[in-house]
C-alpha cells in the first residue's frame, strides 16, 4: 500500500515510517517540523525512503492533494506538549482530524485504513474503587488540596481512599486541555468513520518510551527528563511524592500495534488502549534510569508538582491483546535505547533548566505548602 504519515518526522511516526518501510509499503510524510520538537530541521533519522513533504495538516490544498494519492493513513500529527496555550491544542488536534475526514468524503476517496493517534490523557484520572461505595470516577483533584500536599484522591461519595483500577476504553474523563482535545480528535475520527463507512481506529498511547523522542518538550517525557538528569550527574524532581503511577510503554511494541491495526479489519470502528500493562510508579520508573546509570542518587521529592496532573492512572489493554498484541518489552530496555540516542549528542546542559523555567513561569509547576 502507499501509505500516508502525518507527524511521520517525529516521534512515533518516523518509528511506524521506518517499519512500514521495511514491509514493503510506500511512504508518504507530512510533518510541519513545528518547534520545539522540530529545532534544527528535518532530522537525521527520517528514511529516505519516504516522500516527504513539509506542511500543516490543516492546509486543504495540501492534506487533499496527498490524500488522493495514498491508500492509508496514519494521522499521527498533534500538539500534545501540556501548557495552558488551550486553544492551540483543540485547533491543531481536532481541527486537523476533521478536515481530514471532510476531504475523504469530499473527494469520495477508498481508503483502507485510517489510525488516529489518541492519548490515555483522555481517560483522566480513569477507573477506581471504593470498597465501600463501588466503582468511582473521581474529577480533577482541586488545587487546595495540592497546595496543601494532599495528591491521593478521596471517594467522591464517602471520603475514604480509593483503589486504583486498570482502566477500560469506555471511560472519558479527561481532565486537561491536551487530553479534552485527544478525546474530541478521536470522536470525530470514529464517528465520522462510522458514518461514512471509512474504517477507522484510534489508539490511545499510554506513556511511550524510547529513542528519537525530543528532548526539547518542556513537560511530556519522564525517561527524557530522568535520562538527561542522570546523564548531567545530577538527581532529577520527582513531582508530588514520586508515587503517581503510570504504565510505561515501549516504542517498538506501539508500532507493532499501529502494524496491527492496520491489517486487522476487526480493528475498524474502535478505540484500543495501547499501554505496559504493568503500574509503575514516578519514583520506580526514575530508579530504572538511576540503575542504568549507575547512579547512587535516587530521585528527590522537593514538594513541587504539576497542575493538571493525574494522580494515577493505568490503561486496560485487554481489548487490543484479544486482536494477538502483547507489550514485549520492559521500561529497562526503553531506558537503555534512549540513553544510547542521547550519546553523542550535543547542546543538552540546558535543556532541562530552560524547560523547568518556563513551566514555573507559566504556573504549570507549581510548590505545595507556598
Amino acid at each position: 500500500m502507499k501509505i500516508l504519515v502525518t507527524g511521520g518526522a517525529g516521534f512515533i511516526g518516523s518509528h511506524t515510517c521506518d517499519r512500514l518501510i521495511d514491509l514493503g509499503h510506500d511512504v508518504v510524510v507530512l510533518d510541519a517540523l513545528t518547534p520545539p520538537v522540530h529545532c534544527d530541521g528535518r532530522p537525521a533519522y527520517l528514511s529516505p525512503g519516504a516522500a516527504f513533504y513539509q506542511g500543516d495538516t490543516r492546509n486543504r490544498d495540501l492534506l487533499t492533494n496527498l490524500l488522493r494519492r495514498v491508500d492509508a493513513v496514519y494521522h499521527l500529527a498533534a500538539y500534545q506538549d501540556y501548557l495552558p496555550d488551550f486553544s492551540r491544542f483543540s485547533d491543531v488536534n481536532i481541527v486537523s482530524t476533521a478536515l481530514l475526514y471532510e476531504i475523504i468524503v469530499a473527494e469520495r476517496l477508498d481508503l483502507a485504513r485510517v489510525v488516529v493517534a489518541s492519548s490515555q490523557s483522555a481517560m483522566g484520572e480513569g477507573l477506581y474503587r471504593c470498597p465501600a461505595d463501588g466503582d468511582q470516577l473521581p474529577g480533577m483533584r482541586p488545587e487546595s488540596a495540592l497546595a496543601a500536599g494532599r495528591w491521593d484522591i478521596p471517594c467522591p461519595v464517602c471520603g475514604g481512599p480509593l483503589e486504583m483500577r486498570a482502566t477500560p476504553e469506555r471511560i472519558s474523563n479527561p481532565q486537561n486541555a491536551y487530553g479534552m482535545s485527544k478525546l474530541g480528535e478521536e470522536m470525530v475520527a470514529v464517528n465520522l468513520g462510522r458514518r461514512y463507512g471509512i474504517p477507522t481506529v484510534a489508539l490511545r498511547y499510554s506513556i511511550v518510551q524510547g529513542p528519537r523522542q525530543s528532548v526539547y518538550n518542556a513537560y511530556s517525557g519522564a525517561c527524557r527528563i530522568f535520562c538527561l538528569s542522570y546523564r548531567q550527574g545530577v538527581a532529577p524532581t520527582l513531582y508530588e511524592d514520586g508515587g503517581a503511577i503510570r504504565d510505561y510503554v515501549n516504542i517498538d511494541d506501539v508500532v507493532d500495534a499501529n502494524v496491527l491495526v492496520l491489517e486487522d479489519d476487526r480493528a475498524a470502528g474502535r478505540v484500543f488502549s495501547v499501554g505496559g500493562g504493568q503500574p509503575v510508579t514516578t519514583r520506580e520508573f526514575a530508579d530504572v534510569v538511576m540503575r542504568h546509570y549507575g547512579s547512587a542518587r535516587p530521585g528527590v521529592v522537593t514538594g513541587e508538582y504539576r497542575f493538571g496532573d493525574t494522580r494515577h492512572i493505568l490503561s486496560d489493554i485487554s481489548a487490543l491483546r484479544a486482536l494477538g498484541w502483547e507489550p514485549k518489552r520492559t521500561p529497562a530496555e526503553s531506558v537503555a535505547a534512549y540513553a544510547a540516542w542521547l550519546e553523542g549528542m550535543d547542546g543538552l546542559d540546558g535543556v532541562l533548566a530552560a524547560a523547568s523555567e518556563r513551566m514555573r513561569a507559566l504556573g504549570v509547576v507549581r510548590r505545595a505548602g507556598s
